[in-house]
């Protein structure tokens, strides 16, 4: 059975390009970065090759880019980093775990927390950040683009409040990255976090944006890596790749393929709603090209998941770190959606390789995986006798 992988916010497979980079790092290229002899040097140019190549996706100095094990690392960084007692922190109600769980560990340490829940469409409204805003307020956390509806948030208005009050701003680029285009510039943020494996890199590579000046105290303490914000080897073909990674996403902005993975996205999105009843879709704000999130009333999500997944087809309920839990979504029950419809959402979030024979397949399965589904409901098989009377 040939499968059909539509997880890509969960994790993507490397390309052959970046796979190709990284095969000298693992071989011949082995040297230790900070060695001073003549592969350690080597080493070192390569680190500093892919640091530009980060530079350019961020369009910032290479010098502001630091390499670290990926999105929960730069996250967690930034919360603790910028943070101490007596502080106040402002986030949302749709940040990713990495996030949310290290600004509550915070509040153990003494420091305050705000959290601002979206509109119903899934969007942040800068005024409710502006709102939060006290004296003393030192980081406001948002997000680039959400991980299950794949809404897009205003982070440069946000920006723009950060540089009006004086506060340090962190925006969580995970699944931004590759998909739309980085500014940090333009952003107005003093912390930006990405990871590798988003972005068709290897696992356990990411990259932090910290604009010069910022005073973040290093969470990897140790050796002089990363001049200081983050000791550690370098994980050198790791950084090889995500720098390869980079340069093919920012290829990938500008010669047409987000906007064709955009139509493929909405072309299963309509699929799905003209062939199935009682459906819908998660978040009506503008989205990033590759994701949707759609609820499927009278059955379980995860039910639905395993019985695709029985037919070849990868998805998920959300976020693939909280897969598992009997809890659903935060980011939909922070958007105002009911628990019953939130529990019965799935996400799909497609790759850039993606076909629409593969979307065909998807749209000829899925009504049927439903229908099973919802014939074992006792409340479907009554209100669908209660129209046929």
């Amino acid at each position: 059975m040939k499968r059909i992988y539509m997880d890509a916010n969960a994790t993507t497979p490397l390309l052959p390009e970046v796979l190709e980079s990284m095969r000298p790092c693992m071989m011949e290229g082995f040297g230790n970065a900070s060695s001073i002899h003549q592969q350690g040097q080597q080493a070192r140019k390569t680190v500093e090759h892919a640091r530009k190549q980060l530079a350019a996706l961020f369009g910032c100095h290479a010098a502001e880019v630091v390499f670290n094990s990926g999105g929960t690392e730069g996250d967690n960084t930034a919360i603790f980093g910028m943070t101490h007692p007596g502080e106040h922190i402002i986030t949302t109600g749709i940040e990713h775990s990495a996030v949310l769980v290290a600004a509550e560990k915070q509040k153990l340490r003494d420091v305050d927390v705000t959290i601002v829940n979206p509109r119903a469409d899934g969007r942040i409204d800068p005024t409710d950040i502006l709102r939060a805003v006290r004296p003393e307020t030192k980081l406001i956390s948002v997000m680039l683009a959400n991980n299950e509806t794949g809404v897009i948030q205003p982070v440069e208005e946000i920006g723009r409040i950060a540089a009006e009050t004086g506060i340090y701003f962190h925006i969580d680029a995970v699944q931004g990255a590759g998909k739309i285009p980085i500014d940090v510039k333009k952003f107005g943020c003093h912390i930006l976090t990405i990871s590798g494996h988003k972005m068709h890199a290897p696992q356990g590579i990411g990259a932090m944006y910290l604009r010069k000046g910022t005073p973040l105290e290093a969470m990897m303490v140790g050796g002089s890596h990363e001049r200081r914000r983050r000791a550690g080897t370098e994980n050198l073909p790791g950084i090889v790749g995500l720098g390869k990674a980079a340069e093919l996403a920012m290829h990938s902005l500008e010669d047409g393929a987000i906007e064709r993975l955009g139509l493929l996205r909405d072309y299963l999105e309509r699929g799905i709603l003209d062939r199935v009843p009682a459906c819908g879709v998660n978040g009506s704000a503008a989205r990033v090209a590759n994701t949707t999130s759609l609820w499927f009333d009278y059955l379980e999500g995860e039910a639905l998941v395993i019985a695709l997944d029985m037919k070849g087809i990868s998805c998920s309920g959300g976020s693939a770190c909280h897969a598992g839990t009997t809890e659903p979504s935060h980011v939909l029950l922070a958007m105002g959606v009911e628990k019953k419809r939130a529990r019965s959402s799935l996400r799909f979030s497609l790759m850039k390789t993606v076909t629409q024979a593969e979307i065909d397949t998807v749209l000829e399965v899925l009504p049927a995986a439903v229908e099973r589904l919802r014939d074992l409901s006792p409340v479907y098989q009554k209100e669908a006798e209660e129209k046929t009377a």
